[in-house]
């Protein structure tokens, strides 16, 4: 039985306590009278260094909860969506493939918000487009989550996350309690302080291990240092099958224009069959739905081969929900390139201040004192970095249930019909997977080579 990866992401968000050089140890005791340093009777439990038995803490942790109202699902929803697209405005300007996770991206920094007070809290909130409380956006998130990871779907769609904290700095407990309640995200002890390169690559192991091993390396040589004091982690992965899987034996090279002048051959999945598309504003769009319907993959392409960068610039969350609500069924011919888009770790820390997101990133102004409050100024968290990086992949291949679907294929061809829309992805387009419902965007990206990743 074969199966095809489409997209997983991690994130990490690195918090770190700027300490003087040479300043000594601080008395964990000491920290906070509300605070819960990782080696005192109060600390959440350890499952130590094994990242599979973190894994399976986390998924063991978690406590069913009701499906989110489909009011609150809409806002958490658009404001995602508005964020993500408003990031992808200043990532767009990195050449080559690129794709992002606005969803694992903005689930992080709610963790993190959630902490945050003051001004530091106002410009996050702004920045990330959320609308509620941190209480009710936790709430939502959570329950959105859990639904995302119905079982009973034929998709496999994972959310996990978790902290990693120094193991003798004070962190309050009702943010522990909430996070850990709301994202199922424990706790873990850490000695970033004596050892942080054993602690990167330890971090790097539980994100391998969340991916399946496609993201490797995620938090970059130096990126965790001895004054780092809290890395908060999550990590999407997603398998899903086409609903109508492309035959492989009708896939062959083609050309794809890389620029009007200079084109490369590349393998092109071809079909024919009844798709939801919309053609408009100088572009086409394609649905193409996984198995069970509840997820899909957009393809937006320009009709100019070199039109990408303007369908970027003019790209927000408004736009792409009216070209989804624009989507009509029709008999069309599709051709899309297979393809593996797997850039290299980058940091987001300028551009998410380019957003606004400048106080968090910032000593004395940072104001994350619901996630630790020291009594010492110059113990007190902001953030040092942010490290993000994902994997999509695109083939034609299906499982068992492709055969079955082989059948739908057939009857198709026993009353032929000229295609009445032509799909054809042969020079750069933009892909968006979704989920149908809420109309989160899990991925986004573009595809300008599909022989790179």
């Amino acid at each position: 039985m074969r199966s095809k990866i489409f997209g997983l992401v991690p994130f990490v968000m690195a918090a770190i306590a700027c300490e003087p050089s040479g300043s000594p140890p601080r008395d964990p005791s000491g920290s906070t009278a509300t605070g819960a340093t990782l080696d005192a009777p109060s600390s959440v439990s350890s499952t130590g260094g094994d990242p599979t038995a973190s894994a399976a803490s986390s998924a063991s942790d978690a406590v069913p909860v009701a499906p989110p109202a489909a009011d609150a699902v809409k806002k958490l929803a658009t404001g995602t969506n508005a964020f993500g697209l408003d990031l992808y405005q200043r990532l767009r300007t990195t050449p080559g493939n690129v794709v992002i996770s606005p969803a694992s991206i903005a689930t992080a920094l709610s963790m993190t918000w959630g902490g945050a007070r003051g001004e530091t809290a106002a410009q996050m909130k702004k920045a990330l487009h959320l609308d509620g409380t941190p209480d009710e956006i936790m709430k939502t998130a959570g329950q959105l989550a859990q639904s995302l990871e119905d079982p009973s779907r034929p998709i496999t769609f994972r959310i996990a996350n978790q902290l990693f904290g120094e193991k003798a700095y004070g962190f309050e407990q009702p943010f522990l309690d909430k996070t850990k309640a709301a994202y199922g995200a424990p706790l873990e002890p850490m000695d970033f302080r004596n050892a942080p390169e054993p602690a990167r690559v330890q971090i790097n192991a539980w994100v391998e291990q969340q991916t399946e091993k496609r993201i490797k390396d995620l938090i970059p040589k130096d990126g965790i240092k001895a004054s780092t004091r809290l890395v908060l982690v999550n990590a999407i992965y997603f398998l899903g099958d086409w609903a109508v899987p492309f035959e492989k034996e009708s896939t062959r090279p083609a050309a794809f224009s890389l620029t009007p002048k200079d084109k490369k051959e590349v393998p092109m999945m071809n079909a024919v069959g009844e798709y939801k598309a919309t053609q408009k504003d100088g572009l086409k769009v394609l649905e193409l739905p996984y198995k069970g319907g509840s997820m899909s993959m957009l393809f937006v392409l320009p009709d100019k081969i070199d039109g990408l960068d303007a369908v970027e610039r003019s790209l927000d969350a408004k736009k792409l929900g009216e070209l989804g609500r624009a989507l009509t069924s029709t008999r069309a011919a599709v051709s899309i390139p297979r393809f593996e888009v797997a850039p290299p770790s980058s940091s987001l820390a300028g551009p998410l201040q380019e957003l606004g997101m400048k106080d968090a990133f910032a000593l004395p102004k940072a104001d994350f004192t619901g996630i630790a409050n020291p009594p010492r100024a110059d113990e007190r968290l902001f953030i040092g970095d942010v490290f993000h990086k994902a994997f999509v992949k695109v083939d034609e291949k299906g499982t068992e249930a492709a055969a079955a679907t082989a059948v739908v294929m057939e009857e198709g061809a026993k009353a032929p019909a000229e295609p009445a829309f032509t799909f054809k992805a042969d020079h750069p387009f933009l892909f968006v997977i979704r989920d149908n419902a809420s109309g989160l965007v899990l991925f986004l990206g573009r595809v300008t080579d599909p022989s790179k990743s």
